[in-house]
């Protein structure tokens, strides 16, 4: 399937943001805008196609970039049969991380954790970071830099997107460092900042909603695979087909209904991977997933975002999350791998849900 520009690209606009006004908001991605899940796969799928005959003879490593690519990596990993891992700005027990920075974003550090990238660069080639945009190449760069300083040439690097905005001496420059990009579509970023500044910014807006919440059901599944973590992506995989398996168990055989499953954060994959297996058994299923980035709500029609709920994260309460675009469905879906004593971003996330919905369930993955 071949896709253009405007299949692929919405632009909103940041708030409070002096580094980059605008943001690219993917339609068909299924992390801002809710989105069919076996369509967002099928899209990132189709990146892999870009260079699955590239490096045949490569022992590769995935690196999906946190948060809006960590599903993009896992998917790509899995069409690769390799290995994987993302990037995280979680806080991991006993480890040593890669920090580097992403300038423009809204949380500008990165980490990789560097225990498993020291374990597996004997039995690895080349390194293939995957992101939903590039637009200058500057954050990937940056860890480019410290993997090379660190692990001296022992590594090739490349990089796959599903979308791709960077000007000429940006491409020169990866030319020049023998850094290969493979992508989807090339898009012209010029255009972009004067497109989000005709926001109108009168959207609907909700505050952290910490009332009681309305009755859940909940699932609790055993045997989370956590992809901030080096795994074999096979393995991965696997995991998931268990987590949907524990799923269906509890749900039984639910058809002929509209459906919503929300990821947490970096917690993306799951949650589409669920949806997926809902299409299967014949529903209409949508994904999107809740976010660190707050971006600016408005009215118009060509506007991709309309409604935004203030949350306090799954993972630490003290953090600002959001959603947005919440419709009406016969069942939710809320997949996390979220520790179970964060409950204050939990009863958030339930009081927005539950504006427009009453059969909430929550699946968390441990």
């Amino acid at each position: 399937m071949e896709y253009v520009e405007s299949d692929l690209v919405r632009i909103a606009k940041r708030e409070n943001n002096t580094q980059r006004g605008y943001l690219v908001v993917n339609p068909l991605q299924g992390k801002h805008v809710p989105a069919s899940p076996s369509g967002v796969l099928r899209l990132f799928n189709e990146l892999s196609n870009t260079f699955k005959d590239s490096y045949k003879d490569e022992r590769l490593l995935f690196v999906g970039f946190a948060e809006t690519a960590t599903a993009i990596g896992a998917q790509t990993a899995i069409s690769m049969d390799s290995k994987y891992i993302q990037t995280t700005r979680e806080i991991i027990p006993d480890v040593e991380y890669l920090f580097f920075s992403e300038e423009h974003s809204h949380a500008t550090e990165q980490k990789l954790i560097k225990n498993d990238i020291d374990s597996v660069v004997g039995d690895i080639d080349r390194i293939v970071f995957i992101e939903d945009e590039v637009t200058t190449g500057k954050t990937i760069l940056n860890i480019v830099s410290i993997l090379e300083d660190k692990y001296q040439g022992k590594l090739r690097f490349s990089v796959a997107s599903l979308l791709n905005g960077m000007n000429q001496e940006n491409l020169k420059l990866y030319k020049e460092k023998g850094i290969p990009l493979h992508y989807l579509v090339k898009t012209d970023h010029s255009t972009y900042d004067e497109r989000a500044d005709k926001c109108a910014g009168d959207g609907c807006y909700y505050e952290p909603m910490e009332k009681q919440p309305i009755d859940y059901s909940y699932i609790e599944i055993k045997g989370a695979a956590n992809a901030r973590r080096i795994v074999e992506a096979n393995l991965y995989l696997k995991s998931c087909q268990q987590l949907w398996g524990g799923v269906y168990q509890s749900i039984g055989l639910i058809s002929n209904r509209k459906i919503l499953v929300i990821g947490t954060e970096e917690t993306m994959f799951p949650a589409l991977f669920v949806g997926l297996k809902l299409e299967e058994l014949g529903n209409i299923v949508m994904s999107h997933s809740t976010t660190r980035s707050p971006i600016v709500v408005s009215s118009e029609n060509e506007y991709p975002l309309h409604t935004r709920y203030q949350l306090k994260s799954l993972y630490y309460s003290g953090r600002k999350t959001f959603i947005y675009d919440i419709g009406e469905y016969d069942n939710v879906f809320i997949v996390t791998d979220a520790p179970k004593n964060e409950t204050e971003g939990l009863i958030t996330l339930l009081n927005a849900v539950s504006v427009k919905n009453k059969n909430i369930t929550l699946i968390r993955w441990c």
